[in-house]
């Protein structure tokens, strides 16, 4: 079991260790905190005895017995206020690192996150990811601090307390302390119980957290489809799952502060029953029993600690083997150098084939062509022949699966990946904006971009007007994932976005199918001049976007059935040929 928490918690170390003289200073603050802690029962026993002879008349002279009852009382007092002196800079040493090490461990995650590729965050909900880095962080905050500092505790009260037990009176020691093993027992079988039932308990809270999420983000189709009440008993059945395992979980732990009370309180009844006879007997002082009675409820904390702490480190355990999980996931695209790599914009695929692992499904099959730095390719096809896969590529967020990919005659691979995509700018398909600003959002793309950059890249993508039109204009907070605005709207804040950067390779993911032909028409115009000597893709299904591309290919099921300029492709039989003609049709019979 012990081996278990070890393992699970070991990647912790590296962290612990940026702290160690804070936490070793803790621990020393602890231990002697501790120590002074033992005064009190000592000098209350020297009272009762000195109270004791005083009734006995062993002691008559009556400012003797006042001047030693104010001394006992100093120390008592004194050892005390240094006490918790002592423990409040505990707290602030050890509870303040704990915060720390959250602090580090959230952005260990966040960085691992960032460095997975984009088959990772298909195969896992958003859900489940925002609860390891949250409730699971919370879980190992509480190792990392309050169990490190209780644990001290513990350990230190019962290396001092004990042997002082035994040195004043070792027999009664012996049956004070015998409920304990019992205890220890007990706390290990349950321990193993609370560890399967919080790793449950975690897991059900992961898709508790996937629900609430995605109800949320998709709340406009969910009364588009009148589906509030279904979607309100699949959660309904989540929440009284993850209630019914939180229960079972409850249930487990509330059997340790009943067994420690019962068995601290068994220590007390044979403190005053086997101390009462010894002090009858004259084995002991009478003081002894009151000053054995505080070590006993000294040591009631302690051991009700031992519960708390096992529970928390099984708690502990079980997040950290659901972190470790995805800390311990080697990320697909890896930076091979980091040496700088400039980016000028040349572009080639040389027989490059592509399987998406989580579908198998055949992407690209042996796709070969050649843009030039400043040039524009144009790429068509219908619905999954593999157009978006080939910006995805082109950004490295896959890797090819056979072929090569070159960037200015460099293979992909051996270029550093944050130059690569720092020389992009990427417009998706599926247009995401932050909740911010519609200002911040279009300055993403360049983070100390000036007000009049913002407006002129607003006025390029043609979303100028409509911005001006919002009663806070470029101050307008949208809501998730750019809810406020228009499809078109948020396809043309993203190209805004995209052309701020002033990349080396633009690419446009059929990011202008939400737009009037007038309105593309401008865009591209604007385009054309912003990208002079910009590498420039654009996917898309109008051959309106296409039509003044330098080089267009088609692609049918991942192959380039053709390829050429606009009006060479015009007029030959193929699939570019009939798309011209039926968009001609619509236009004219619009």
């Amino acid at each position: 079991m012990v081996a278990f928490f070890m393992k699970e918690l070991k990647k912790l170390n590296k962290l612990f260790a940026q702290y160690k003289w804070q936490l070793i200073g803790g621990i020393l603050v602890t231990v002697i905190a501790r120590l002074l802690s033992l005064v009190l029962p000592k000098y209350i026993g020297k009272i009762i005895n000195l109270l004791t002879d005083y009734e006995k008349e062993t002691v008559t002279d009556e400012s003797f017995l006042n001047d030693q009852l104010l001394i006992y009382i100093g120390i008592i007092l004194g050892a005390t206020l240094l006490s918790a002196v002592l423990t409040f800079v505990m707290r602030q040493l050890i509870i303040v690192v704990s915060r720390h090490l959250e602090y580090d461990l959230k952005n260990l995650i966040y960085q691992q996150y960032q460095r997975l590729s984009l088959g990772f965050y298909k195969q896992n909900r958003t859900g489940d990811l925002m609860n390891r880095i949250s409730e699971d962080v919370g879980k190992v905050r509480m190792y990392m601090g309050p169990a490190i500092m209780y644990t001290v505790n513990m350990v230190t009260l019962f290396i001092v307390v004990i042997p002082v037990m035994i040195a004043t009176a070792p027999t009664l020691a012996i049956y004070t302390v015998l409920p304990l093993p019992f205890l220890s027992v007990a706390i290990y079988v349950i321990s193993r119980e609370i560890n399967k039932r919080s790793t449950l308990v975690q897991e059900q809270l992961s898709s508790l957290n996937t629900i609430a999420q995605e109800s949320f983000s998709g709340i406009s189709v969910i009364k588009a489809y009148n589906l509030g009440g279904r979607m309100n008993q699949q959660f309904t059945q989540i929440a009284n799952d993850s209630k019914e395992k939180n229960i079972d979980l409850a249930r487990i732990q509330a059997l340790f502060f009943p067994l420690m009370v019962l068995l601290i309180g068994l220590s007390n009844v044979l403190v005053l029953y086997i101390g009462g006879k010894q002090a009858v007997a004259g084995i002991i002082e009478v003081g002894t029993i009151p000053e054995f009675l505080i070590y006993v409820n000294m040591l009631t904390w302690p051991v009700a600690v031992v519960g708390w702490v096992t529970n928390m480190v099984q708690q502990a355990a079980a997040s950290q083997k659901r972190i470790n999980e995805f800390l311990d996931i080697v990320p697909q695209i890896q930076n091979e150098t980091e040496q700088p790599t400039p980016i000028k914009g040349t572009i080639e695929f040389d027989t490059v084939n592509f399987i998406y692992d989580d579908t198998n499904i055949h992407a690209l099959k042996d796709v070969s062509f050649k843009v030039n730095a400043g040039e524009t390719l144009a790429i068509l096809g219908k619905t999954g022949s593999g157009k978006s896969t080939i910006l995805e590529l082109i950004g490295r967020l896959y890797d090819t699966t056979n072929g090569k990919i070159n960037i200015d005659n460099q293979e992909i691979k051996t270029l550093n990946v944050d130059d690569l995509r720092k020389a992009i700018g990427y417009v998706p398909q599926d247009a995401f904006l932050f909740s911010d600003s519609i200002g911040n959002n279009i300055a993403f793309g360049k983070k100390d971009a000036s007000e009049e950059e913002i407006i002129a890249a607003a006025k390029n993508a043609v979303v100028h007007k409509n911005i001006k039109d919002f009663t806070k204009e470029y101050e307008t907070v949208l809501g998730e994932r750019g809810i406020t605005l228009s499809g078109g709207q948020k396809q043309r804040v993203s190209i805004a976005r995209a052309i701020i950067k002033q990349p080396q390779i633009l690419l446009f993911d059929d990011c202008l199918s939400a737009v009037d032909t007038e309105t593309e028409e401008q865009i591209l115009n604007n385009l054309k001049k912003v990208t002079q000597d910009t590498t420039t893709i654009i996917v898309s299904h109008r051959v309106s976007s296409a039509k003044n591309a330098d080089h267009i290919i088609v692609l049918d099921e991942g192959r380039i059935v053709e390829r050429g300029t606009h009006e060479s492709l015009v007029n030959g039989n193929g699939y570019y040929a009939e798309l011209y003609s039926n968009q001609m049709l619509e236009e004219t019979t619009a």
